[in-house]
């Protein structure tokens, strides 16, 4: 039996008086690929956040989260991890999170610094070696022509894909996406999924992805994870998330919602979020 990659136990977390995650417990094995599904509001973007250790649990409540046999947080705690152990998780935002003015070559450049010297992630100084693995990344999501160009001038789904390549350049055993097609239109959602299913697929990468369409994570997935109203409503196979399992899941949401979750030709609206630090790195 393989032991699993993703551990969470009784993790709780509140925003003031509001409880928005509510004792939530999982297991992920090596190589599945799992849908996070739920209306807005329901925890899955906050669930996100506490694998990668973005966020912390509540401390008078304890929980666990355990990433490939290391601790992530303890009892509201987070635990210390070397650079080379948080390099072994990647993230993807749902608002590409690169930096626009650099080049799209130094963008997935970026996705090496964990593993450098500090000296030479410093100074921004890639070797020979790493831009070619960096070409080789943009090659795997269609967009080795476009190395040179400076990220801000691609489109949503095209940065989407540079944002996947700087994950494989970090060699991310774990992907977690969050959002990753929210804001895409629905040819640039399908070429983000194909892509994450594929590197899931030959690579054995994996991933845990969140998303407001269920028909997309029926299609590209095979097990689902729901939440409503911060708990866990459902956890197995894909093919069991029945309608009337969903038609209870979304009950309480609103028509453009249930719209969203069902279509397969539209994607949903952006969810605005905040902004998140920009990483700082010389142009060379």
């Amino acid at each position: 039996m393989s032991i699993p990659t993703i551990i969470v136990e009784q993790l709780n977390k509140s925003f003031g008086h509001r409880q928005v995650l509510d004792d939530i417990g999982f297991k992920v094995t090596p190589g599945e690929m799992v849908a996070l599904i739920g209306p807005s509001g329901s925890g899955k973007s906050t669930l996100l956040r506490h694998l990668v250790g973005l966020t912390c649990g509540n401390r008078s409540q304890g929980g666990r989260v355990s990433i490939m046999g290391r601790e992530v947080q303890m009892g509201g705690r987070l635990r210390r991890a070397s650079r080379s152990q948080r390099c072994r998780t990647g993230y993807i935002f749902q608002q590409f999170n690169l930096v626009g003015r650099l080049s799209v070559m130094t963008n997935v450049l970026i996705g090496r610094l964990g593993s450098m010297s500090r000296g030479r992630a410093l100074l921004g100084r890639f070797s020979a070696d790493e831009r070619a693995r960096a070409r080789e990344c943009l090659a795997r999501v269609g967009l080795e022509e476009l190395a040179d160009q400076r990220a801000n001038t691609l489109s949503g789904g095209q940065q989407q894909r540079v944002a996947i390549a700087r994950v494989l350049m970090q060699d991310a055993e774990i992907i977690l996406a969050d959002e990753p097609i929210a804001s895409l239109d629905p040819r640039s959602a399908r070429e983000v999924m194909e892509i994450l299913e594929r590197i899931h697929r030959e690579d054995s990468r994996t991933v845990v992805v969140t998303l407001h369409q269920v028909e997309v994570a029926r299609r590209y997935c095979r097990r689902a994870i729901a939440l409503k109203e911060g708990r866990l409503y459902f956890d197995g196979p894909i093919a069991e998330l029945t309608d009337g399992r969903l038609q209870a899941l979304y009950e309480n949401a609103g028509l453009d919602e249930l719209r969203a979750s069902a279509s397969t030709d539209s994607a949903p609206e952006p969810v605005r979020v905040p902004a998140m630090a920009r990483v700082q790195v010389a142009h060379t």
